[in-house]
């Protein structure tokens, strides 16, 4: 079998566009695959077209070589870009080989190592109330109504480094008013967004520790990991992250202070062969993964595979519900909550397929992204669109 050719689509979500891709072999079957970013959709999409060159006339069986030379023989460090490039196309590989063989890919990374997935939501806080406590109170009891047992939400607003005394407060008592409303057997996983200096994520790590969360996630910004190793050490709230980092090194840097042992790898930025290596290496200094999986419903499939066959999985995020009503027409099928767990589709593979009607009806836009840094960013209607 051989790979020949690539299609690409991009579908307007209206905060954040999602990139999708198609790989074609010579023997009529067929793979898919997702590189979506916050940003730069276009971007992508053309750094896909860039790199399938690379591969053309290869057997797509081959994912280990593919996924190596996708990274190393361009000879440049693309980041987060280059990366997700590289995992919309190792995943259609890996799609193709699942079909081929007739079995789903958690299979072909080693097997269900549980019967479940229990799973958190997020992107559930996005209510007409705006960001008030009372806000995030009745969007928190309804999402529990639902069947969710944890729930991810950023309280902060549109905070960058530092905060004034009054925004402090406010957020304290969104995180307080959310605690109120689902009692104390909910997790509550407390998003940072990258936002703050070192010394602000300490200040809200202690405060907001009375409140019992299950994390602090990415609470200062990636690029310098001595700053997450200092919050890390200091902070009487577990830290979480790793979804900004895009090749093996960086965790190995992170992983070697020893005090972030909640690591949520991005299968989108790394690829499903070296996410593979990531999760053996958090196994390795007694940690656990929570893979990122805020972007398509392909990578929240992704995602489930790996989590399915991961030995030391801990919570699988799902956005799936929370997204536009028209995402579950994307796909010829998609994943599930269902009483706090998640159900994937059986079948080869992802075990799924893109609709190409549907995707059609929803064109890309510039504004379709998450302004993290503009007020009222939570509501998810993208850039300007308050």
């Amino acid at each position: 079998m051989k790979i020949t050719q690539i299609e690409t689509y991009v579908v307007g979500n209206p905060w954040k566009n999602w990139v999708f891709c198609r790989v074609r072999t010579d023997e009529g079957l067929d793979g898919i695959g997702e590189g979506t970013l916050n940003g730069f959709a276009k971007t992508v999409e053309a750094a896909i077209h860039e790199l399938f060159p690379l591969i053309v006339g290869l057997d797509p069986f081959d994912t280990e070589r593919i996924s190596r030379g996708l990274a190393r023989d361009v000879y440049s460090d693309g980041g987060q870009i280059h990366g997700a490039a590289l995992s919309a196309i190792e995943t259609a590989l890996w799609d193709i080989k699942g079909k081929a063989l007739g079995v789903p890919l958690y299979q072909l990374l080693g097997g269900r190592v549980r019967p479940a997935l229990r799973v958190y939501a997020n992107g559930w806080y996005r209510g007409d109330q705006g960001r008030t406590p009372e806000s995030f109170a009745d969007q928190a009891r309804e999402t529990v109504r639902r069947g969710y047992t944890a729930l991810k939400f950023d309280p902060f607003g549109s905070a960058w480094r530092t905060v004034g005394r009054e925004d402090f407060h406010h957020a304290l008592a969104c995180i307080a008013a959310v605690r109120a409303a689902v009692g104390p057997e909910i997790d509550l996983l407390i998003e940072g967004h990258n936002r703050f200096a070192v010394h602000t994520a300490l200040a809200f790590a202690d405060a907001m520790a009375v409140y019992e969360p299950t994390w602090f996630e990415t609470p200062v910004p990636p690029h310098r990991v001595g700053s997450m190793i200092e919050v890390a050490r200091r902070s009487p709230v577990p830290i979480a992250c790793g979804e900004d980092y895009y090749c093996r090194e960086q965790f190995a840097d992170l992983l070697a202070a020893d005090v972030v042992h909640i690591i949520q790898l991005e299968p989108q930025y790394l690829g499903i062969t070296a996410a593979k290596d990531v999760i053996g290496m958090v196994h390795a200094h007694h940690g656990v993964t929570a893979p990122h999986s805020a972007q398509g419903p392909i990578c929240s499939l992704v995602a489930a595979h790996l989590n399915l066959s991961s030995p030391n999985f801990f919570i699988h995020e799902f956005f799936d519900e929370f997204n536009a009503p028209w995402e579950h027409d994307l796909l010829t099928a998609t994943a599930k909550q269902e009483g706090g767990v998640l159900v994937i589709p059986e079948g080869p593979g992802l075990g799924v397929d893109l609709n190409l009607e549907e995707v059609v009806k929803h064109p890309y836009h510039p504004a379709n992204f998450l302004p993290l840094f503009e007020s009222g960013w939570e509501r998810r209607t993208g850039w300007g669109r308050r």
